[in-house]
């Protein structure tokens, strides 16, 4: 039964329950209208996930958790000065220990990772997982520009990659907003291939590429198919940033309907679920709480933030009161 769905998962990249959606807006789909419109609901969303709390002379302070610096000049060693900061090629030049200096940098780097691969456009209740993941990449990009952060991003689908470098201001949000809203993903859903994994860790990849120390970097996504490899990447941009990772699903992923007979449908196919069986129910709601915490503890050993958004709840109350934690917390 647990592979069944799984293939029917894959199989219909846009499966939906023939049910009633309970809000007014668009359950499978996002407009730049709506996405603009959440300018107001963000400015109050903070953005000082973990250690990035304290003002200074730019508007943040990441203290060497990647510094959150840039390079200015090198100067004669003097007592006191960190070892760590020795530049050894201009020591070994000149015979004599020289440090660099590092200055703050004004502004942070806000990126958003957004993933449109198939199993992101599913719903039963609620949204898709890929609307929700474009809505709350909207609402934190309207937040980073009313901290005066820079916006840069990754999305990404089985079929196209999409990177924009970090830019400020309104301008640079309706850019990553035109990006969210025109991505071929919305109009090639049919087209997956078994090839996600590969492409979800190619997208990680690229991401730790572009990404400079000492910025805030947003993860949204279900996480299916992230693998080892990818989450050594993962790590590894722990190391030097402030990661928080948006972890995305729909209420049957996590629990079957009560035992009954359901029909489902993309719209042009339908299918029938049985959930009788209660072995066949627990080990469905083992295989997903497995995949949760597996999750939740990669995140733990590694200081990323960890934040679980269904596509049943409110987002802007979710996200508000997600990233008003402290770290550890979820």
């Amino acid at each position: 039964m647990i592979t069944a769905l799984n293939r029917l998962r894959r199989r219909f990249g846009g499966l939906h329950t023939t049910g009633p959606v309970d809000n007014g807006e668009d359950p499978v789909r996002v407009n730049t209208a709506s996405l603009i419109d959440l300018h107001r609901a963000a400015q109050g969303l903070p953005l000082k996930v973990g250690k990035i709390s304290a003002r200074q002379s730019g508007n943040y302070l990441s203290p060497f958790k990647g510094r959150g610096m840039e390079f200015d000049e090198v100067r004669p060693y003097q007592p006191g000065d960190d070892i760590r900061t020795l530049d050894w090629r201009v020591t070994a030049r000149s015979g004599k220990p020289h440090t660099k200096l590092f200055r703050e940098e004004r502004e942070r780097s806000v990126l958003m990772w957004v993933d449109f691969r198939a199993p992101m456009f599913f719903a039963t209740r609620g949204v898709f997982k890929s609307v929700l993941a474009a809505r709350a990449a909207a609402l934190l990009a309207w937040s980073a520009a009313h901290h005066g952060d820079r916006l840069g991003g990754l999305i990404f689908s089985e079929q196209q990659h999409q990177e924009l470098r970090p830019q400020r201001g309104r301008r640079a949000v309706l850019h990553f907003i035109s990006r969210l809203v025109s991505h071929s993903a919305w109009t090639r859903q049919d087209n997956y291939t078994t090839a996600q994994g590969d492409k979800g860790r190619e997208a990680v990849v690229r991401l730790r590429r572009v990404t400079r120390p000492g910025s805030l970097v947003f993860l949204l996504s279900d996480f299916r198919g992230i693998d080892a490899q990818a989450e050594s990447h993962l790590g590894q941009l722990a190391r030097h940033n402030d990661v928080v990772l948006v972890f995305i699903h729909d209420p049957l992923e996590s629990d079957l309907p009560p035992a009954g007979i359901y029909k489902v449908s993309d719209g042009a196919r339908e299918v029938v679920l049985n959930t009788f069986g209660q072995e066949t129910r627990n080990r469905y709601q083992h295989s997903f709480r497995q995949r949760y915490d597996h999750m939740r503890g990669f995140c733990q050993r590694h200081g990323i933030y960890f934040l679980s958004c269904s596509t049943t709840q409110d987002l802007v109350d979710t996200l508000k009161s997600g990233l008003g934690l402290k770290r550890g917390h979820g």
